[in-house]
């Protein structure tokens, strides 16, 4: 009875492997019931599978997310909008390393690369994707891809933007993007610049998070000046958003 209920859990199952190793386990070869409960509890963990006609990341793809950084993302998103209401602090770009898809980043102190893996772990992403947002160049402008993705690959080491200024050398997530599409499409803006604001929109005052922040870098808040930001590049007419369920 108990052997025939495990083949048929078997059979259902996703996780045979765990089972296999369950089974091998001293605990376990005790109490075959705890080998089937076991298994109905894998059965229900979260997995993914892509179906034949399922869309998947690829080169190019754009990752939006929400960075729960404190109160310079919480000012970040205040004061921008990104595609669906939905609020985001950070963007990436994925690229093609040895027949392996990473994201192309400005985050921390420099333009990098790093895995997907830890790209979406920090949205709490690891097997389904909830929590990222993923937009695609629209089929039309395609072509611009590897330009774009060759120029962002030459960029990795490249400073980053702490004062949010265009034109200086360095690069901050979403100017990293724009740069890169913009050299892509002939010199030519492909995703829109808007002038920058650090004010909180409910008083009009900088927010004092900004202000800590800039007075520590000594240098003057660039309230006005053209900026862009992931929303912005999220609600392009240039971008669809594309539904991908599982991480590759």
């Amino acid at each position: 009875m108990t052997n025939t209920l495990i083949v048929r859990l078997m059979e259902k199952g996703k996780y045979v492997f765990s089972f296999l190793l369950c089974l091998n386990s001293q605990i376990y070869r005790s109490n075959p019931f705890k080998i089937v409960s076991f298994l109905f509890f894998c059965n229900l963990a979260p997995s993914c599978k892509h179906g034949h006609h399922d869309e998947v990341l690829q080169e190019g793809d754009l990752l939006f997310q929400n960075l729960n950084c404190g109160d310079l993302c919480d000012a970040i998103e205040a004061v921008t909008e990104g595609v669906d209401g939905k609020e985001y602090s950070h963007c990436g770009l994925v690229a093609k390393f040895n027949d392996t898809l990473k994201v192309i980043e400005a985050i921390g102190d420099k333009v990098q690369v790093n895995s997907l893996h830890n790209f979406f772990a920090r949205s709490g992403d690891t097997i389904i994707i909830q929590n990222i947002t993923i937009g695609r160049v629209k089929k039309q402008y395609e072509k611009m891809i590897l330009n774009a993705i060759s120029k962002a690959k030459q960029l990795i080491g490249h400073p980053y933007d702490d004062e949010f200024l265009l034109n200086n050398g360095k690069w901050y997530c979403s100017e990293l993007i724009y740069e890169i599409f913009r050299q892509a499409n002939n010199q030519q803006d492909f995703f829109k610049l808007e002038p920058m604001t650090f004010k909180d929109p409910l008083t009009q005052s900088f927010f004092p998070a900004w202000i800590r922040y800039y007075n520590g870098l000594q240098t003057e808040i660039p309230e006005g000046k053209p900026g862009i930001n992931p929303g912005i590049i999220s609600r392009s007419s240039n971008v669809e958003i594309i539904n991908i369920n599982c991480i590759n």
